[in-house]
This record gives structure tokens, C-alpha cells and sequence, in this order.
């Protein structure tokens, strides 16, 4: 009776461990929350959002794919060159759909998440690091 209890015990901390586990997204998930997102900023037309669509979700694909390998630690040292081989593809492609203002708004949401800019910074704080922010050739020679 008491390895039973212990057994069902047992079953019960694994199955919760498991669940608590984060699980990747899917490039599905990641393709919706993407052009969602772009959506808002660039107001896409239905037919440039379908077109982009196939596209952002072949590189989250791909790139799912690539960090599953490295995780798995059988990646190659190109691995990474792939991976963002496959986002500039990306990028280019949705800049040739993009038209006029698009593409300026595109690159400027480009640079946000390159930079790591979010939009939920509020307050003093993130005002003061945007203040001794620097950018170019000097803000990489000033980083210790």
C-alpha cells in the first residue's frame, strides 16, 4: 500500500514538473504575434498581410528549427549564419511588399527591436537611458 501511495506521488510531482516547464512557442504563435505587431504599426493590407505571413512563418520555422538542434547540440557553426541568413531574407522580402511610408515605419520597428526598446518603459528611468543612450561607431567604442 505504501509503495502504491508513493508510486501515485511520484507520478503526480513529475506530471507537475513537466507542466511547469515553459514550452518553445510555435512558429505559428510567433508568425501571429509578429504580424499583429506590424499590423498595428504599418497597417498592412489583407492581401500584403498573407503574403507576409507565409513569409514570416517559413524563417520562424526554419530558425524553430535551428535552435531545436542547438539544444539538442548537434548545431554546426554556419547554424547561426542560417539563422540570421534567413531573417534578412525575410526582412527584404517584406520591404519589397511594404510600400512609401510602410517601409519607413517598417525599419524604424526594425531598429526598436534591435535596440531592445519596448514600448511598456515608462517613467523616469526610461527617459534617463534614452538620454545617455549612445548610438553609432562612438556607443560601440565607449562599451567596456
Amino acid at each position: 500500500m505504501k509503495t502504491y501511495i508513493l508510486l501515485v506521488l511520484f507520478v503526480l510531482g513529475l506530471s507537475t514538473f513537466a507542466s511547469a516547464q515553459k514550452k518553445m512557442p510555435t512558429a505559428q504563435e510567433l508568425t501571429v504575434k509578429n504580424i499583429d505587431e506590424l499590423n498595428e504599426r504599418v497597417a498592412l493590407s489583407p492581401t500584403q498581410k498573407s503574403v507576409i505571413y507565409n513569409y514570416v512563418f517559413d524563417m520562424y520555422r526554419q530558425q524553430l528549427e535551428l535552435v531545436k538542434k542547438q539544444q539538442a547540440g548537434t548545431s554546426k557553426e554556419d547554424d547561426v549564419t542560417k539563422f540570421y541568413k534567413f531573417q534578412n531574407e525575410t526582412n527584404d522580402n517584406i520591404k519589397n511588399i511594404l510600400k512609401g511610408d510602410q517601409i519607413a515605419e517598417f525599419d524604424k520597428l526594425q531598429e526598436e527591436r534591435l535596440n531592445g526598446d519596448n514600448k511598456k518603459k515608462k517613467g523616469k528611468k526610461a527617459k534617463n537611458k534614452d538620454e545617455d543612450q549612445v548610438t553609432g561607431i562612438s556607443g560601440l567604442k565607449s562599451q567596456n
